[in-house]
């Protein structure tokens, strides 16, 4: 069977035999037949594609030892030969494919040096004599789409490749960029130009060998000045949002090139000491973008736009970052950070958030249609919701650990998160079943619960704003009284930060189960150790206020399942609650309870009703408020298998009960053995709780509603279920940790983390919270 010459090079490259034959052959054979205009510019008004007359001798049947290297015009001849199904099209595809390979073939270390020496002649040969660099520009214009992508592709090789062997930029392509990129908008066609760069920035920041700063500062360089001239073209100065509502646009195409550039970009200012303006750009102008993503651009394009903000605020620009952020030591980034969260906020605080029209459907592989019966992506796009959260909590965390008094802040804060609850509060559909949102702090893990590494981001953004605030107030007064500590408490709640409601919360969403802590801790893509190691500082010190909220949480808040059966007061005008009440509910305490929040406004925190003669069983799995978690809290399981076969401890088989109401005595001096119990495993069924506090009920239980069956008088000692579920969660995970730590199979050294468990540990055993 004969077989092409182009055929048998592509099968010896791939395999990595050496090729025999001169360097003029190779390089005959890997010319494009592509002819340049003739003012010979890098512009192509036409293309000559390789002709089917004459043949040529298969590759098997060429004498070595006395071989002719071929013009242009035999191996031109020689494509009447290929298979029949090959067309002039493919062969130069072909081409194309093979120019990419040889160029990752001749940077391998894992390739004879006499292979790569060959395939470095034969670049140089294509490059000097063959002009391959400005036939390559010509099919980027191609209206084949799959020709110009690959152009594109070999073009940033060959241009990637001088700049590593030879520390030199390719003057054409230099030219070529200079000129397309300045031309704008008169020259609409730049998308190819913006894919070879990007393709380049990409190649030089895998390289593990290659000096990456310098490489980058000779690429970049020349450009500066004329990316962020396109970057003010594209994005304002030109920009008309009529040109961009479909996708498939040849504006949209250019817009959506120049995002994935500017990611590129921003992952490149890692590696200079001094950035460039084009790598700082997006920083310092981010309101143009802001802008666009208001504006009427396609859905995909402000999609794009708000996914790469949310990479500048976490100062994550690339998955394969050893280091992961950048440093904030740096003062250009504190600069930059400063600018971008300044223009967001106050753009957000208009209010921006609410003019954004969020998708109603998900968008899917092969369209936009949800698969019959599944409603778990109904209402807005999540992926939007929690990604525009993120970077307003961000910018507010940046903003707020950069003020030095708390007047500078604190104005904006709260305006920020009272746009921000009317965000969520618009945005999430709860399911029938479930029960409205009271209270602010809960929203965080209700957005958050599907995206872990992103619910940890913004946990811990906001305990960093609560232990700045706090700071903040401590240094401003020696002491504080007792009203400006209520006032501070209900602030808290009110705009959603609350550090220990947030966390409880999510115990809640999870059913307290320490397996899933542990693979927090694990993992690497989240941030749960730092924020954990936070918080646990704070509660060390911050006790009270802890147990405090646990009470809460008990009293007024999910002991029952009252309001999925009891309708609350109010509930009809909750509902229909205009943006304007919800921001002013949110900044003014009510001045006659501002500790337990137990107003008649219904936004207000832990606000249940129920009737006298009504009593519901705690059912963990209604706490997950919207259809969206549902489902989640029956499928969280641990991920790994923690415990060995000689020291397993028992595990519960999900029936426990809450407490054991055996061991509660009626009097002051049994609280500790209540609490006790409350964290001991039981076999007891969940109606055994029921029974018990309908007997401590009728034993003389002098309240109006079932609810204060809990609450400390008296004669009767507070059950603290949170507070006794939680603790335990901890012990639990603090068992675990220590257990994977003996077997030195915890990744890291857990000494600290375990200390703070430990010492946690004590408080709850030790201390007798009032």
């Amino acid at each position: 069977m004969e077989i092409s010459l182009l055929q048998q090079m592509y099968k010896d490259v791939l395999v990595g035999i050496p090729l025999a034959k001169e360097s003029h052959h190779y390089t005959s054979l890997l010319n494009l037949c592509v002819e340049q205009s003739p003012e010979g510019d890098e512009s192509c008004n036409w293309m000559h594609l390789p002709s089917t007359n004459g043949g040529i001798k298969s590759h098997g049947d060429t004498d070595m030892s006395d071989a002719v290297v071929p013009t242009t015009d035999d191996i031109s001849n020689s494509f009447a030969n290929m298979n029949s199904s090959f067309c002039p099209r493919e062969v130069m595809l072909l081409q194309l494919t093979l120019i990419k390979m040889m160029v990752a073939k001749a940077q391998s270390q894992e390739i004879e040096f006499n292979t790569r020496q060959k395939y470095c002649e034969i670049f140089a040969l294509l490059l000097k004599e063959a002009k391959i660099d400005s036939k390559l520009i010509c099919l980027l214009s191609s209206t084949d789409q799959l020709l110009s992508h690959m152009a594109s592709k070999s073009l940033a090789s060959l241009v990637y490749f001088q700049l590593k062997e030879e520390i030199a930029l390719n003057v054409t392509w230099l030219t070529f960029s200079l000129k397309t990129l300045s031309g704008f908008p008169a020259n609409t066609q730049v998308a190819e130009c913006l894919w070879t760069l990007t393709t380049l920035i990409k190649d030089i920041l895998k390289d593990e060998v290659l000096p990456r700063a310098g490489i980058l500062k000779k690429l970049l360089a020349p450009l500066d000045a004329v990316l962020e001239g396109f970057y003010n073209s594209i994005l304002f100065h030109h920009f008309d949002s009529r040109h961009y509502i479909s996708p498939y646009s040849e504006a949209a195409n250019n817009l959506i090139s120049f995002i994935d550039l500017l990611e590129a970009l921003l992952a490149s200012r890692t590696e200079l000491e001094l950035p460039l303006r084009c790598q700082r750009v997006l920083f310092l102008k981010v309101s143009y973008v802001l802008n666009l993503i208001s504006s009427s651009i396609h859905y995909l394009v402000k999609k794009k736009f708000i996914m790469l903000l949310k990479k500048c605020v976490l100062y994550k620009s690339r998955e394969d970052a050893k280091s992961g952020s950048l440093s904030l030591q740096s003062p250009s980034f504190y600069e930059d950070m400063l600018a971008l969260s300044s223009a967001f906020l106050q753009i957000v605080n208009l209010p921006w958030l609410n003019h954004i029209p969020l998708r109603e459907k998900a968008s899917y592989f092969g369209g936009s249609e949800t698969a019959p019966g599944d409603d778990t992506h109904s209402g807005s796009d999540q992926t939007v919701l929690r990604t525009l959260s993120l970077v307003v909590l961000k910018a507010l965390e940046f903003k707020c650990l950069n003020s030095a008094t708390e007047a500078e802040i604190e104005g904006e804060f709260q305006s920020s998160m009272s746009q921000l609850l009317i965000f969520w509060r618009s945005h999430m559909k709860c399911s029938p079943q479930s029960h409205p949102v009271v209270h602010h702090c809960e929203w965080l893990s209700l957005i958050f619960i599907e995206q872990d590494d992103d619910m940890w981001e913004a946990a811990k953004a906001l305990l960093l704003i609560y232990l700045k605030f706090d700071r903040l107030r401590h240094d401003a007064v020696d002491s504080l009284s007792k009203k400006e500590e209520e006032t501070w408490n209900f602030r808290t709640h009110a705009n959603g930060y609350n550090p220990h409601c947030i966390f409880l919360f999510f115990l809640e969403k999870i059913a307290f189960d320490s397996t899933v802590l542990l693979d927090f801790l694990i993992s690497s893509e989240t941030c749960f150790l730092e924020y954990l190691v936070r918080y646990l500082k704070l509660l060390r010190k911050d006790w009270h206020q802890f147990v405090h909220v646990c009470d809460h949480f008990d009293t007024k808040h999910r002991i029952f399942q009252s309001i999925s059966s009891v309708k609350p007061c109010n509930q009809e005008k909750q509902s229909g609650m205009t943006d304007e009440s919800l921001q002013n509910a949110c900044c003014k305490p009510e001045p006659e309870t501002p500790v337990s929040l137990a107003s008649s406004h219904n936004y207000l925190v832990f606000t249940t009703e129920q009737g006298d003669n009504e009593v519901s069983e705690y059912n963990q799995s209604n706490s997950l408020i919207c259809n969206n978690s549902t489902s989640l809290l029956g499928s969280l399981q641990s991920l790994v298998n923690y415990d060995s076969s000689e020291d397993s401890e028992l595990e519960s088989d999900g029936k426990e009960s809450l407490v054991n109401t055996k061991h509660v005595a009626l009097n002051n001096e049994s609280e500790t053995r209540i609490r006790a119990a409350c964290c001991s495993y039981t076999d007891c069924e969940p109606n055994t709780l029921k029974s018990e506090v309908l007997s401590l009920k009728q034993k003389g239980s002098n309240t109006s509603s079932c609810l204060t069956c809990m609450v400390s008088s008296d004669n009767i000692a507070p059950l603290r279920i949170m507070l006794c579920k939680t603790t335990k969660c901890l012990e639990e995970l603090q068992n675990a940790i220590s257990r994977l730590q003996r077997r030195n199979l915890f990744p890291y050294n857990p000494s600290a983390l375990l200390k703070l468990l430990s010492h946690i540990e004590k408080i709850s055993k030790n201390v007798n919270p009032q």
